[in-house]
């Protein structure tokens, strides 16, 4: 049996603006960060939740009943996983040799309305590796995002490792994370928003966006004895002219709510790399999968430090639809016309090569 490898590489997590509402540009701005990243020596490299075309902080400062406009703008820039932009993020990939995780607004051709808070990992070739739709948009989230399915609840291998991913409030949840942690997640990446509002700043007890990312990021790597890489959004100049009819309350908790932060933490739950908050930049961090072994010994909750004989998980990751069609085959002819014919509707059979065409 050939030995177990365990890669040693450089990861990237880009403190990214993106250009807000505006998948063209964003997808460019994505491309050359990547390209940066690349030069920098990065093997693996991650974008915020909800890069393209940016997080809709609305939701969290105003009533839906004034954000019709603010969602129709965001529904005619969400893109298509086989979409052209899509292509354009493999592409690069492709060129650079690197694997990329981007956040993403993704629509659907079944509904003009219908979008989710989704996320793409990238292979170095360009292949679309994982696809995973937020299972459970948070609070706000709701009056824009659909719930996703488990589609995406996958550990894929990779040349740098076992990679997963979860998007902002999904890492707090235990059973999505234990899903990820029971595949052998070696390399666990999570994307956050720029800002995360739960109350006008004059109030207390808001929502430290920061301390949360930083309390889940730790737990979840030394939980899994994994590494995580952090990526989260930042402000900019886009989005502050975008919002600038809100009015200034809005403006005022937007602008003094707590920003996140973007890091890279080792299996023990330390950061090893740079850390940005407000400003834009990528942070970076050499990785040697191999020292996720040791604090294994330790506790390994997939494995002997659990009991599988009192605790059971079952996760359904089918891709879920609106609809399932089942068509009749061409030779079903004579079985339509004999239901039709009991409804009264007195068909006769096509000819052979009629029914088949």
């Amino acid at each position: 049996m050939p030995q177990r490898q365990y890669p040693r590489f450089k990861a990237a997590a880009c403190h990214a603006a993106s250009v807000f509402l505006n998948t063209s540009k964003s997808v460019d701005k994505a491309c050359d960060w990547i390209a940066e990243a690349a030069r920098n020596g990065a093997s693996l490299i991650a974008f915020p939740e909800s890069y393209v075309p940016g997080f809709p902080v609305w939701a969290s400062v105003q009533a839906p009943i004034l954000s019709h406009d603010f969602f129709k703008r965001l529904v005619s820039e969400a893109i298509r996983l086989g979409g052209p932009e899509i292509s354009k993020l493999r592409m690069t990939a492709k060129a650079h040799g690197v694997v990329i995780s981007v956040g993403i607004t993704e629509g659907t051709e079944a509904s003009v309305g219908c979008i989710w808070n989704s996320n793409v990992l990238i292979g170095s070739d360009g292949s679309i590796l994982n696809h995973h739709r937020k299972l459970m948009p948070t609070f706000y989230e709701k009056l824009v995002w659909a719930s996703g399915d488990g589609r995406g609840l996958r550990v894929v291998e990779t040349e740098v490792g076992r990679l997963g991913m979860l998007i902002c409030g999904e890492n707090t949840n235990p059973l999505a994370r234990y899903a990820l942690i029971a595949q052998g997640e070696q390399v666990h990446i999570s994307s956050y928003p720029p800002t995360w509002p739960t109350r006008p700043v004059a109030d207390k007890g808001g929502y430290d966006l920061r301390r949360a990312i930083e309390i889940r990021a730790g737990g979840h790597s030394f939980e899994g004895k994994v590494f995580n890489i952090v990526a989260s959004g930042a402000i900019d100049l886009s989005m502050r002219d975008a919002l600038a009819h809100l009015d200034k309350a809005a403006l005022e908790t937007l602008e003094k709510s707590p920003r996140p932060v973007s890091m890279i933490l080792d299996p023990t739950g330390t950061v090893i790399s740079g850390v940005l908050s407000d400003n834009e930049g990528i942070v970076y961090a050499d990785i040697d999968v191999a020292t996720c072994v040791e604090p294994k010994q330790f506790h390994d909750i997939v494995g002997y430090y659990n009991r599988f004989d009192i605790f059971s998980f079952n996760v359904d990751r089918r891709p879920l639809g609106p609809v399932v069609f089942t068509d009749a085959k061409p030779d079903d002819g004579q079985a339509a016309v004999n239901g039709a014919n009991e409804l009264g509707l007195h068909l006769t059979p096509l000819p052979q090569s009629d029914a088949a065409e």
